[in-house]
């Protein structure tokens, strides 16, 4: 069910000058999110930023009713979003859009891109549940944009990659030495920039490996009203608001 709500803030944790978490309590126990949620934030006290800003939800905590975002700053809204104060009030929309599907019992390759890995804790958290084998693959343009890796080490194998070779394999994502094996896994599932995104899903169709991307086009409102983050796909327009951001790859128009 979808709830409109008054969130305290819990706190603000910078990871480097444009990257934080940001962790709010809920009024009651939050409803149910799957990996692939989004939330629509609202920036009070700013007239000059009036849209609510879509936000991938990284993690949740039903027993201390906590909900935390992974937020890069691209703009006035998610730079003030930042500046937030504890116990000040913040009104979400959530749980919105559609979720990843996980495997049970498979051998998933998980892949962000830069901020891309916002869902993905979520889903490495259902995927442990189901059983399945994880490996993530991290990638970035430098060492400081690759963040808590450590979490994801707590569900399974972490490689990473930069474009200066700062840490890990030197290059892009696509680069990494993974995918000259890539067949004994069974899933691949992707968030990032659309280009790492379509990459990977030329790889993955190439091998028969099934692959679901989640997309991050702007959603200004989040229920398909505004159709500004329309996507083409096989089988017409969609909106990614509404009927995505998840999408079996094979199913988009790139």
């Amino acid at each position: 069910m979808k709830k409109i709500q008054d969130c305290k803030v819990l706190g603000v944790k910078n990871l480097n000058d444009d990257t934080y978490i940001l962790e709010l309590t809920t009024p009651e126990t939050p409803e149910i999110i799957a990996a692939g949620n989004f939330a629509e934030i609202k920036v009070d006290h700013t007239p000059d930023v009036f849209l609510r800003r879509p936000l991938s939800i990284f993690d949740v905590d039903y027993t201390n009713k906590k909900i935390s975002f992974f937020i890069k700053i691209t703009g006035k809204g998610t730079a003030l979003l930042k500046e937030a104060e504890l116990e000040q009030n913040i009104n979400i929309i959530y749980p919105l859009g559609n979720s990843f599907k996980p495997e049970a019992n498979g051998n998933a390759l998980v892949i962000g891109g830069g901020s891309g890995i916002a869902p993905l804790l979520l889903l490495a958290n259902e995927l442990k549940i189901k059983k399945s084998e994880i490996t993530f693959l991290l990638g970035g343009r430098k060492n400081t944009d690759i963040h808590l890796f450590k979490e994801f080490e707590k569900y399974g194998t972490v490689l990473i990659t930069t474009e200066d070779g700062s840490l890990g394999e030197k290059g892009r994502v696509t680069d990494h030495s993974i995918f000259n094996s890539i067949n004994g896994f069974t899933k691949i599932y992707t968030c990032g920039p659309n280009p790492m995104m379509k990459a990977v899903g030329e790889i993955a169709s190439a091998n028969d490996i099934p692959c679901e991307v989640s997309l991050e086009n702007m959603m200004a409102c989040g229920f398909g009203a505004c159709l500004c983050c329309v996507t083409e796909t096989h089988e017409g327009n969609k909106c990614v608001c509404t009927e995505g951001p998840v999408f079996n790859v094979n199913d988009l128009k790139w």
